[in-house]
């Protein structure tokens, strides 16, 4: 048997995916999902994300043995 294959929108609404079209399926048929989020996160979300980004990076710490940090071309060469 070919697998079907439907997309459609869907709402996430106390804790139940809502689909916005009718799903031609039989009850009690398993089916696979793939979740990816189609809205835009607001100005709010995305300056803090990138609050929490920079943030993270400015105290990372990197250090080296005294000889310098490796070359592009070094990384990619070592086993």
């Amino acid at each position: 048997m070919v697998p079907m294959m439907q997309i459609t929108e869907a709402i996430f609404a106390n804790g139940v995916l809502k689909p916005e079209s009718r799903l031609t399926l039989r009850e009690h048929q398993r089916v696979r999902l793939i979740v990816e989020s189609i809205d835009t996160p607001d100005d709010a979300t995305r300056a803090a994300a990138l609050r929490e980004f920079t943030d993270g990076v400015a105290n990372m710490k990197f250090k080296s043995n005294g000889g310098g940090y490796p070359t592009r071309d070094e990384l990619h060469e070592r086993d």
